[in-house]
């Protein structure tokens, strides 16, 4: 695990008060860890690199983890491009396993991106008791701010893999990088202990700096943990004090709670949000190019992107959405018309050429493949409806549908209608939190994830042109072969420790 464990400061950003610092880059330099952290100022730049591999994440893995495994989005397969196969494999759901590992260099990027939120925020809470601030508010924020990075980590982590090593201090050296795969239930306690230590440790949104994790979003991270471990009380009640707050409201328009290139960031309705920043500073985003159908000509490009310099993009679209997606909607829904977008493309080989696209992040922007859109990982929204759920799950019912149809209202559609609430709940969730990487996790733990992948696969298998196939054009014969609750771990990362 070298490169996954021990902390290296790769990349980090000065805080001097003005916004746009909080994601700027400074050089890297040869200073050591033992060196380093002398001030406060150093701590500041510390917990900013932390954040830093958020950006990799959700730009480039989360999508193809969360979303395109899972039935809300597929690839728009290109037979004449090959190089895609990883990819494909995830969508798929035939990843080659073998003695409980596997080569795919998406799941090992992703595995060694939390690990490197691990190892910096582990760096600054082995450090940080050694140096004197002035501002223990300053002091107790960044070390909120650590707490929850590295509980965000790890939940990904448990959530995608079961098991893996437990680390929560630095790692010096190789020898000591290699640990054996802590149990769910260790992991658990851990991500319970770091969210918990965080909420009071962090300030609430209003005094917050923009884009930096809050006691609301700690509140709201921790509900997320205990509904996984259906603990429906205790989520309740965290969740009750995020609603209680003040400090967060949904949007009137659903299209509006989602962040332009350049403005809407952190809006009302954003509990928490990784940030992004057009322009030449490496701080840009391109997943709004990742996600798009292919071949894709400049010209089509630009009615979605508005870019002075559009490309042609060839190669097989990502992320594109299904019709078991598309059909999910309800009549009146407007977050149908919010969330996805059509567009002809005349090099294209399937059907007509009219497919799908994620269009809840399509904003225009300057230059090609560069775009400054944040990205959501809670909302408030979601706080309602896991909310609703946990009021669901305890019998309160009357209760749980007031919150449900709080978000049912503002997507134009009428109050919940009476029937099972939890499926009820679960549709919504699918429909107002689409292409924001929570279905597959959301199938895993309802206890849905195998039926509804099975039949999900059959139907693709039976009718591939319905899923972006071209005429003639078969899924591999493999495909949902390997369906798993969860992924196996890093074979690069098993050849460097004996555990696994």
């Amino acid at each position: 695990m070298k490169k996954g464990i021990i902390f290296i400061l790769l990349v980090g950003a000065t805080l001097t008060g003005c916004k746009d610092d909080f994601l700027e880059i400074v050089p890297e330099t040869s200073l050591s860890s033992a060196t380093f952290f002398t001030k406060p100022a150093d701590f500041q730049q510390a917990i900013n690199a932390a954040y830093v591999p958020l950006r990799s994440i959700v730009n480039d893995r989360a999508w193809l983890l969360g979303e395109m495994h899972s039935d809300n989005t597929y690839y728009a397969r290109n037979p004449l491009f090959g190089a895609t196969e990883q990819q494909e494999d995830i969508a798929d759901f035939a990843i080659p396993t073998a003695n409980g590992v596997t080569s795919n260099t998406h799941v090992l990027n992703q595995y060694r991106l939390d690990y490197q939120i691990i190892a910096r925020t582990n760096q600054i809470l082995a450090s940080i008791e050694q140096v004197e601030f002035s501002d223990e508010a300053m002091k107790n924020n960044i070390i909120g701010q650590a707490k929850f990075l590295r509980a965000y980590a790890y939940f990904e982590l448990v959530r995608y893999f079961g098991s893996v090593p437990l680390h929560l201090t630095p790692v010096p050296n190789r020898e000591e990088a290699a640990l054996p795969l802590a149990s769910e239930e260790e992991l658990y306690a851990q991500i319970v202990a770091d969210a918990s230590e965080a909420i009071p440790l962090l300030p609430p949104k209003s005094e917050q700096e923009e884009g930096r994790v809050t006691s609301g979003a700690a509140r709201t991270l921790l509900a997320n943990v205990y509904i996984v471990q259906e603990k429906w009380a205790e989520a309740e009640t965290l969740l009750k004090e995020v609603v209680n707050s003040g400090e967060y409201a949904l949007v009137p328009e659903y299209a509006d709670a989602f962040s332009n290139s350049t403005g809407n960031k952190n809006n009302i309705e954003s509990v928490f949000e990784v940030q992004f920043m057009e322009g030449s500073a490496g701080l840009n985003g391109t997943f709004l190019y990742q996600f798009m159908p292919r071949p894709i000509g400049p010209e089509e490009l630009m009615t979605i992107t508005g870019t002075s310099n559009p490309q042609p993009l060839n190669g097989e679209g990502n992320n594109i959405p299904t019709p078991d997606l598309i059909a999910a909607y309800e009549e009146g829904d407007e977050r149908e018309e919010a969330s996805i977008g059509y567009i002809t493309l005349s090099g294209s080989s399937w059907k007509d050429g009219v497919y799908p696209y994620i269009k809840k992040y399509a904003r225009t922007h300057a230059l090609h493949n560069n775009h400054g859109m944040n990205w959501p990982i809670y909302r408030y929204s979601e706080v309602l409806l896991f909310l609703a759920e946990a009021l669901a799950e305890q019998g309160k019912e009357g209760e749980a549908a007031e919150y449900l149809n709080m978000v049912r209202n503002r997507a134009g559609l009428d109050d919940y209608a009476g029937g099972n609430i939890l499926e009820a709940i679960y549709r919504e969730r699918r429909v107002e939190l689409a292409f924001e990487n929570k279905r597959w996790f959301d199938l895993v733990r309802t206890g849905r994830a195998m039926d509804v992948i099975t039949a999900y696969g059959e139907r693709i298998k039976a009718n591939p042109q319905a899923y972006y196939y071209p005429e003639g054009s078969a899924p591999r014969s493999h495909v949902f072969s390997n369906i798993t609750l969860h992924y196996a771990l890093p074979a690069d990362e098993a050849a460097l420790s004996p555990h696994f």
